[in-house]
């Protein structure tokens, strides 16, 4: 099941980009903004709209709030140019830079001043549930919810340092493994509905806010290391005049103006749980792109079903591939 859903269908996904889009660009100043299944929509367009109000303001272009059910809707909606800029996780910029002729140009920065963010497994309060060595007893008594095959910190980060580190196969180790959003996670954690949950700090820091009844019924059992915060993506080809309009914005908002109205734009920014925005590049994906060929080499150390030259060949190519992204990062470190 988590295999089918991890795999991009050209054909559903785009079709789900199509439909759910409030609006599709139809001219030169009009942009539709990608924004990935994090919450339910009705909360995610709480805290985005004033932003996305703000970049039509501050820019004249039309601006169209872009949702989809799932991370690969804003990935096929980008890929298919119904999605010309998006916020991002890591593994889903990725996906974007490599599927759908993505380019990274901003990233988030945490409104505490924090370098990123982490990946967590969550549990109920009351349950005897207490570290990363009770979850992995994989005595299959246990409900186990992951994040969207997209999300970086509900599935790539827990696949590789929890699942993949230790050899073990989610669907050997618990009674069920489902995919769900961080916020659905989070309830279904809060309501006892699943025992342990994929999520992350940021979400769990915007719960308090929303529903702190639900926070308070939810203990934290292991934590990542740290993730790079979130970047923005626009399509390659935008055009060269949108894109200086939208950079602009991006990187002045929360800095430029008045007291009083760069007071606003923290506010607002406050509202995403985010500070001001930084310049970056594709070079962020150098630590996700490791992760991600360290749990594909892995899978193919583990796997007896391959035959032996098969396998060494196949291991052999992707050590290759982790030397040349190790490389790349050491080339153009990133500060």
């Amino acid at each position: 099941m988590s295999i089918l859903k991890s795999t991009l269908s050209v054909v559903t996904a785009a079709g789900l980009a199509l439909t759910v889009a409030t609006a599709q660009a139809e001219d030169a100043n009009e942009i539709n903004f990608g924004i990935i299944s994090t919450e339910s929509t009705q909360n995610l367009k709480s805290t985005w709209d004033p932003f996305l109000e703000a970049m039509a303001d501050q820019t004249g272009l039309k601006i169209n709030a872009f949702f989809a059910p799932d991370y690969a809707g804003i990935i096929e909606g980008m890929r298919f140019d119904k999605v010309q800029v998006a916020w991002f996780g890591n593994k889903s910029a990725m996906e974007a830079v490599d599927r759908a002729d993505g380019e990274i140009f901003a990233q988030t920065v945490d409104i505490d001043g924090n370098p990123g963010y982490w990946s967590l497994l969550i549990t109920h309060a009351d349950s005897g549930i207490n570290s990363l060595d009770d979850v992995l007893a994989c005595n299959k008594d246990m409900d186990f919810g992951i994040g969207d095959p997209n999300s970086t910190s509900g599935f790539l980060v827990p696949t590789t340092f929890i699942f993949s580190a230790n050899n073990v196969n989610p669907q050997d180790c618990f009674k069920t493994v489902r995919n769900a959003n961080h916020e659905t996670n989070a309830m279904a954690v809060a309501n006892k509905q699943v025992d342990v949950a994929a999520n992350n700090t940021e979400n769990m820091r915007r719960l308090e806010i929303t529903n702190p009844d639900a926070h308070a019924q939810i203990k934290e059992i292991w934590r990542s290391p740290l993730i790079p915060s979130d970047p923005l993506v626009w399509r390659k080809d935008l055009d060269p005049a949108l894109k200086a309009k939208v950079y602009t914005f991006v990187m002045t908002y929360g800095r430029n103006g008045t007291p009083e109205e760069v007071a606003a734009a923290r506010e607002i920014l406050g509202g995403l749980q985010w500070a001001p925005f930084t310049p970056s590049d594709n070079s962020q994906l150098y630590p996700i792109r490791q992760m991600q060929l360290n749990k594909e080499l892995a899978k193919v150390m583990a796997d007896d079903r391959l035959e032996e030259g098969e396998k060494e060949q196949m291991i052999a190519e992707l050590q290759g591939k982790i030397e040349d992204v190790a490389t790349l990062a050491e080339q153009l470190p990133r500060k």
